[in-house]
């Protein structure tokens, strides 16, 4: 690319993405571990073939009977009160985070966000020419309020990016922390939009609140979520947005004509349908998860609370050479976080153990069992 007219910033870049390597078992990517049932496949295969018949046209550009699954999905789930025009989609959350930062980033205006936290957030900003500025989060990883409120008076951000459950440390936000940024940003002269990310907040533990019950109360925040995760949908590439209809609207100015395709709307529709069956498996994954933490702990690694399906645990000295000694043994996790940390997915009851059982061999603590599906340990 050296001969080609790249801007600066972009020079000397690598493209984002985690290793896709054909190993055993995977558990670097946050998928979830179970495949699509047979009659949702049916389903969707039916749908796609209807959709596939008017292929000779532009879909519709709105997809308001999506918005309307999906706010119909919202209510189920979370309680939330929601019109169709107040939620947004796109493809995957990431597309969805892109076109806030479009709308209301830009050259002159900044991000905020707090480290550790998704890696994503700083190329949106990047691409989308926003300043890219990271507070800290405490050692357990959660947000000091004033904290907060000192990093949004010193950056008079226009965009704060708050990731609940957080990415790569599985920890949730207190409705109060998010408040006390939305009160933060009341103070700035031209105001702030605040997004919560959602993208695990399927798996959040019982009594963990959704930011969406502040959406009634607050015209400048957004909750986004994602298909790909709990609703075993990663390869569709869905995600959405809810929020006031302003700022839904803003959106709309900066998408790209007929962003959604009809495809894309006709799978996710005959997901949303489905949506009992294809969540039925996430209390066994959240059980899994708490049941990693325990394991990780008695072993006497540091393990960070986790709303999410994967747990953040170390503190290697060498945190490569653990990763590099699970991938020879057929199990791939994820190298990311904190110096010192690694972040593995919660895949099947198996998958878990194979990854135990390698985890001992490599770092020499045999301590602790996964439970088998029947509760004895193994």
């Amino acid at each position: 690319m050296a001969d080609l007219p790249l801007r600066d910033d972009l020079r000397g870049e690598e493209p984002y993405g985690a290793p896709q390597l054909s190993v055993p078992v995977v558990l670097n990517v946050n998928e979830n571990p179970y495949a699509v049932p047979q009659v949702v496949v049916d389903d969707v295969a039916r749908a796609v073939a209807r959709a596939a018949a008017g292929l000779n046209r532009y879909p519709d550009r709105e997809f308001l009977d999506l918005r309307a699954d999906l706010a119909a999905f919202l209510r189920t789930e979370s309680g939330a009160e929601l019109a169709p025009e107040q939620v947004w989609a796109a493809n995957g959350s990431n597309e969805v985070m892109l076109h806030v930062l479009q709308a209301f980033g830009g050259p002159g205006r900044t991000a905020l966000s707090f480290a550790p936290t998704y890696s994503m957030y700083p190329e949106y900003a990047r691409d989308t020419l926003t300043r890219w500025v990271a507070g800290r989060r405490a050692e357990d990883f959660t947000l000091d309020a004033a904290h907060v409120r000192e990093q949004v008076a010193r950056h008079r951000p226009s965009v704060v990016l708050l990731a609940s459950p957080n990415n790569p440390t599985g920890t949730a936000l207190p409705l109060a922390t998010v408040e006390a940024v939305l009160d933060a940003v009341r103070e700035l002269p031209g105001g702030a939009v605040v997004v919560v990310d959602e993208a695990y907040g399927e798996f959040r533990r019982a009594g963990v609140p959704s930011a969406l019950e502040l959406l009634p109360h607050h015209g400048n925040l957004a909750v986004s979520r994602t298909m790909s995760k709990a609703f075993s949908l990663a390869g569709a590439r869905v995600g959405y947005l809810a929020a006031s209809r302003a700022f839904v609207d803003a959106l709309r100015v900066v998408r790209l004509p007929y962003h959604l395709s009809a495809v894309t709307q006709a799978v996710a529709r005959t997901a949303l349908a489905h949506s009992q069956l294809l969540l039925a498996r996430v209390d066994e994954l959240r059980a899994r998860r708490d049941e990693t933490v325990d394991v990780l702990r008695r072993k006497r690694f540091e393990v960070a609370e986790s709303d999410a399906n994967f747990v953040l645990f170390g503190r290697f000295a060498d945190r490569h050479a653990v990763w590099r000694g699970l991938l020879e043994r057929g199990v791939l996790i994820r190298e990311t976080g904190p110096d010192g940390w690694l972040r593995v997915s919660v895949g099947t009851a198996a998958e878990m153990t194979t990854f135990q059982e390698a985890l001992d061999e490599v770092t020499g603590r045999p301590e602790g069992r996964l439970a088998d599906s029947t509760g004895g340990q193994r």
